[in-house]
């Protein structure tokens, strides 16, 4: 299949060219687009020549147009953008008799509802969505429009159309942004949810809707189409939990990840804005004789994650815990990891130890259980003992769970 992508070098173009090529590349081999191979992506963007629209539309299988003016000089711009560029490539692809299949990026302003009435910008989109559906009707080939909401995601330009873009990069790098109304709410969309739409379009997995003012309605019948997962915040949510993820290096958190969740796809967007030479930070080691220990995640329903180091030697640990439990998994060194029910047994006795010697080369987690106290000791004379410890809960200093007990 060969695929043009108009506005390739910009924010949902690149996204989209990315993911072509890895299918094409053999990067991306999951089942659902074998069919589609082998593919060629034609990449269009303003500084490309008209010889090479016009081959690319004699061509193409399927043309996506992100082409578009956003930020014009001059509003009368707006029609010339995204009409004038919409009406030269569909009289390309019919002077070359080319009747695949067109999909548009319009937008929800379109609609023309409420503050979007009246805007040049809007106006422009509408035209540009009426021009290819006259274009359907006269020449049969299939338009597939779609209303854009507010999109966000990783390589959107910041201070120039999207809040999400100029927020993250204000808060990640220390710059000085500014909300005006915290109240107002955006519908959303992650990039990577509007790529995989698109993706499922050019194999023939079109989602169908239709609008109710500015509002998309799901219909099999649908005119328009659309890409699912969109999710509405205010301006006040979305700076908040920007700013809960640009604390995150010094609180040790991970914010929700639920699948799906507005937070984590938010979160790899806010990542995406940190500047080389800023993606590494420190941890805080509390150090003495015996080696370290580091935390290094805190999540309220994951639990926590620690780095142990021990001296040659040393015996860590020799508590139990009501409720809490953990998992050790050691990656250098030999350990001895001995537990003990807490207690004694029906005559009388403690229980007996049961003992698990692991090396860093096992890689074999050990589990310490509720009600049983335990330790770690470091087998070598000469090399520190290297331990990742997972703990059910994060530790809490006014509930520590924590029991004083040799093994």
């Amino acid at each position: 299949m060969k695929v043009l992508v108009t506005g390739a070098k910009g924010f949902v173009g690149r996204n989209l060219c990315e993911a072509l090529n890895n299918i094409a590349s053999g990067k991306d081999r999951r089942e659902k687009y074998q069919n589609i191979l082998p593919l060629t992506v034609y990449e269009y963007d303003r500084d490309g020549t008209q010889e090479e629209l016009s081959f690319y539309c004699s061509a193409a299988d399927f043309v996506f147009n992100l082409a578009g003016i956003n930020r014009p000089k001059d509003p009368s711009e707006f029609m010339e953008g995204n009409m004038g560029f919409g009406e030269t490539l569909l009289s390309l692809l019919e002077h070359h008799g080319n009747k695949c299949p067109v999909m548009l990026s319009s937008s929800v302003q379109a609609s023309l509802e409420g503050r979007y009435a009246g805007s040049p910008y809007s106006e422009s989109k509408l035209a540009g969505e009426e021009l290819l559906f006259d274009y359907e009707g006269r020449t049969g080939a299939k338009a597939l429009v779609y209303r854009f909401p507010n999109l966000y995601g990783k390589w959107c330009r910041p201070r120039y159309n999207s809040a999400v873009a100029t927020f993250c990069d204000a808060i990640a790098n220390g710059r000085e942004f500014q909300v005006n109304d915290p109240s107002v709410e955006l519908e959303l969309l992650y990039i990577d949810d509007l790529v995989t739409a698109m993706l499922d379009a050019l194999v023939g997995d079109v989602r169908r809707c239709r609008y109710a003012g500015a509002e998309c309605v799901p219909a099999e019948d649908g005119r328009y189409c659309y890409a699912p997962g969109a999710q509405k915040a205010s301006l006040g949510e979305i700076v908040g939990l920007l700013e809960s993820f640009r604390d995150a290096r010094e609180m040790l958190a991970v914010p929700n990840l639920k699948d799906g969740s507005f937070s984590k796809k938010l979160y790899s967007t806010f990542l995406s804005y940190y500047e080389p030479g800023s993606f590494a930070y420190d941890l805080k080691p509390n150090v003495d004789a015996r080696g370290s220990f580091t935390e290094f995640l805190r999540t309220p329903e994951r639990g926590q994650v620690s780095v142990n180091v021990s001296k040659p030697g040393i015996a860590k640990g020799n508590h139990w815990h009501m409720s809490k439990w953990e998992k050790f998994l050691v990656v250098s060194g030999t350990a001895s990891i001995k537990l003990r029910k807490v207690g004694e047994d029906t005559e009388g006795n403690p229980y007996p130890v049961d003992e698990y010697v692991v090396r860093g080369e096992d890689m074999r987690v050990v589990e310490m259980i509720p009600g049983y106290t335990h330790s770690i000791t470091n087998l070598s004379d000469t090399d520190d003992l290297v331990t990742v410890m997972w703990a059910n809960e994060p530790f809490d200093p006014d509930n520590p769970d924590t029991y004083y007990e040799e093994v």
